[in-house]
């Protein structure tokens, strides 16, 4: 079986739920706790290409550093919203989970299944 990834918040409710889910099904995916160990710039870019959503669906709009950072900003480059997402890995949304078929947001958490091979 393909290594599945969930990029998890332990904080998070619904990232917990989606690890249960996971779980659930069989699964025991490698957890990567993204506020501690967060995605380089290219596996944010990889991840966004995998779930076929543009790098900005990523992206935590509500975090107060979002608006500090001038991430609202159109004209900023996927490269310049990733390593913004990388320096600051509260701005990563969560849970995002990675498999054989690709990424996906678990907003809602069950779209997690979607990529389990």
């Amino acid at each position: 079986m393909e290594t599945i990834t969930i990029y998890h918040n332990p904080r998070c409710s619904t990232s917990r739920k989606a690890l249960e889910l996971l779980r659930a099904q069989g699964v025991e995916p490698k957890v990567v706790e993204y506020l501690k160990t967060p995605p380089s710039v290219r596996e944010l870019e990889a991840i966004a290409r995998a779930s076929g959503e543009p790098l900005r669906a990523l992206l935590r709009t509500k975090q107060p550093e979002y608006m500090e950072q001038g991430l609202d900003d159109p004209k900023l480059s996927d490269d310049e919203v990733a390593r913004a997402m990388h320096a600051t890995p509260v701005l990563i949304e969560r849970p995002i989970v990675v498999g054989p078929k690709g990424a996906r947001l678990g907003r809602p958490v069950e779209r997690v299944l979607e990529v389990l091979g």
